[in-house]
């Protein structure tokens, strides 16, 4: 019978989901400073990816910093998740599911970066940077399971969602949170997708720096309608952001107020309200993003709340969907090592 994973592993896993997720922030941090492009224009090739401007360290231009700053911390993150997977693999090969989340981890945080190369030789184009945004969070979601997988006793089931009663909730509630999941990240997504507008909606449209201020200053509304769609390019991909946040903020009140009312765990109840206090704080900073003149802080803070409901609606959906472990698998293979407790 295969051993559960060591306590450090444990904390390793929890370690990289904080670094990601830090990782998402500082990303944040270089959308609202302008730097994408602080270590190379467009078509730099090599010059601008990995290199620097050139160089293995910038210099001391601030946008060249941050954007740097913003890579060293991927290559950690990205180390880490390749640490969790060659620990995995040598010292919990019977826990098949930790195994191949920690190989898909490292698979995609490879696939992240070369990705981020590409945004950057393509003049942050809005597409990439959407699927860079949609990818983070993906590998948020992955860590999120693998710290799940890995607190798994052997033999044990991971919670009591699994039996009795938790097998009628979960047929509910597991299929809402599946559903919530889903919106939260697709309206994350185009999020990503209208900030990369951020540097030709002027331009082509005349309607002020990208599709962020396509409705001007007006939530619910916009230009005068609730959704007006067919008025521009960049008018369409601000109200789909906006419909993908009213389907998901209903489904997520909706997951809220089930889980609260049939309490089918301690941990389902306690994510669901801290569920209930992100989304209210998360609309009511992204209609002050419509209202106010931009302000850096509250675009970054926007990011961050969206991430944390990700989690936290993430986490709900993992605890409706227990795991179990591994009961007849083999042993490990010889020589494994696992990090120490």
């Amino acid at each position: 019978m295969p051993p559960a994973p060591a306590a450090g592993y444990r904390r390793l896993a929890l370690a990289t989901v904080g670094a990601t997720f830090l990782l998402v922030i500082v990303g944040g941090i270089v959308r609202v400073s302008e730097s994408g492009l602080g270590c190379g224009p467009a078509g730099s090739g090599l010059n601008g990816w990995p290199f620097c401007n050139g160089d293995v360290v910038p210099g001391l231009d601030l946008n060249s910093l941050i954007e740097y700053s913003h890579r060293v911390l991927a290559s950690v993150v990205g180390l880490m998740m390749i640490v969790l997977a060659v620990l995995a693999w040598r010292g919990y090969r019977g826990q098949t599911g930790l195994v191949r989340a920690s190989i898909a981890a490292a698979v995609l945080v490879v696939a992240q970066g070369l990705l981020g190369a590409a945004t950057v030789e393509k003049d942050l184009d809005e597409g990439l940077v959407a699927a860079h945004l949609g990818l983070a969070m993906a590998l948020l979601a992955l860590l999120l399971y693998i710290v799940r997988e890995a607190s798994v006793r052997t033999g044990q089931p991971a919670s009591s969602e699994g039996t009795g009663r938790g097998r009628e909730v979960g047929s509910s509630l597991g299929r809402l949170s599946v559903v919530s999941s889903g919106l939260v990240f697709c309206t994350i997504v185009v999020g990503g997708y209208m900030a990369g507008t951020q540097n030709y909606g002027r331009a082509d449209y005349q309607l002020g720096d990208g599709a962020h201020h396509a409705c001007g200053k007006e939530f619910p509304s916009c230009n005068g309608e609730f959704l007006p769609f067919g008025q521009a390019r960049l008018v369409d991909i601000h109200l789909t952001h906006r419909v993908f946040m009213y389907l998901a903020t209903i489904a997520v009140i909706a997951l809220i107020v089930m889980a609260l009312r049939r309490r089918p765990s301690a941990g389902v109840v306690r994510s669901a309200r801290i569920a209930a206090a992100i989304l209210f704080s998360q609309v009511l900073v992204g209609a002050l993003n419509v209202w106010l003149d931009e302000y850096e802080a509250l675009i970054v803070l926007h990011l961050a709340l969206g991430t944390l409901l990700w989690a936290t609606v993430v986490g709900l959906a993992l605890q409706l969907h227990p795991a179990r472990a591994p009961s007849g698998a083999s042993e490990p293979a010889r020589g494994a090592t696992a990090v120490p407790a």
